[in-house]
């Protein structure tokens, strides 16, 4: 099968194909997502979490960024790899944002880089974009802004919190954004962004009306030891192994059954 693009993703998006996503952090579970039918692998820096213990992603360096990103590069033949930009490798601006994303490219493998934020972001999505670097936008709850939002809770309850949002995902999409990641709203607010926009949506926890979801591998295999979000669910149940429990989350995300009214917010 032919390698995921950020054109095949758009495609997807036209053709109303939703679009399958998890996180991973290494090569055998990377090689093992790839043959499950994964479309995109994200080596998220949620990684300071599930993998070294963490109570956020804040810690994460740029090594350990690109460290995993290589290991996951490895693994991969179809899917594509979307890495993010840890905190503070791009806040200061594009030049220190390009000479990050520049190394998660080089020696990560990545394809796609992501960073979090609205319209703050703009002039570097657009910097980045100019330069040849797929970028993708990340908006609702930004967890490397947690101590901001005073914890990890649900964003755009109210219309003007909603507005925003749909205001930010139009001005990534204007700077050259190719996807966008949208985390913890709720299920409208991800439905009528993923319609307003030409780019893909990413749901976790947007409802089912975004164009694609996606998963921490930890969560949806009932791995990490701390409590799951609700918008997350455990496949391990009745599946044989780990890779049978992958592709049923991908039957589910591609048939429309994942998430749930349990796994998304009103």
């Amino acid at each position: 099968m032919k390698p995921v693009t950020v054109v095949t993703l758009q495609a997807m998006k036209r053709a109303r194909e939703k679009i399958v996503c998890l996180t991973g952090y290494d090569y055998s579970f990377a090689t093992l997502l790839d043959r499950a039918g994964v479309d995109l692998v994200m080596v998220g820096d949620s990684l300071g979490m599930v993998m070294q213990g963490h109570a956020s992603t804040l810690p994460v360096t740029m090594d350990n960024m690109v460290y995993h990103s290589s290991c996951v590069a490895r693994g991969l033949t179809r899917a594509i790899l979307v890495v993010d930009m840890p905190f503070l490798s791009y806040q200061a601006g594009p030049v220190q944002a390009i000479e990050n994303a520049g190394r998660l490219m080089k020696e990560g493998g990545a394809q796609v880089v992501k960073i979090e934020g609205g319209a703050p972001m703009a002039e570097t999505v657009r910097f980045l974009a100019e330069r040849g670097i797929p970028v993708c936008g990340h908006l609702g709850l930004t967890p490397q802004s947690v101590h901001r939002l005073g914890g990890y809770s649900v964003q755009g309850k109210d219309a003007a919190a909603a507005q925003r949002i749909r205001e930010d995902a139009r001005i990534l999409q204007d700077a050259g954004a190719s996807l966008l990641v949208l985390e913890a709203v709720p299920a409208a607010l991800g439905e009528g962004v993923s319609s307003a926009l030409d780019i893909p949506v990413i749901g976790i926890g947007a409802g089912a009306g975004c164009d694609g979801q996606v998963l921490v591998l930890q969560d949806m295999l009932g791995l990490y030891p701390r409590p799951s979000p609700k918008f997350s669910r455990n496949f391990m149940p009745g599946s044989a192994g780990i890779e049978e429990a992958v592709r049923a989350y991908c039957d589910a995300v591609r048939s429309g059954t994942f998430p749930g009214p349990e796994q998304s917010f009103g």
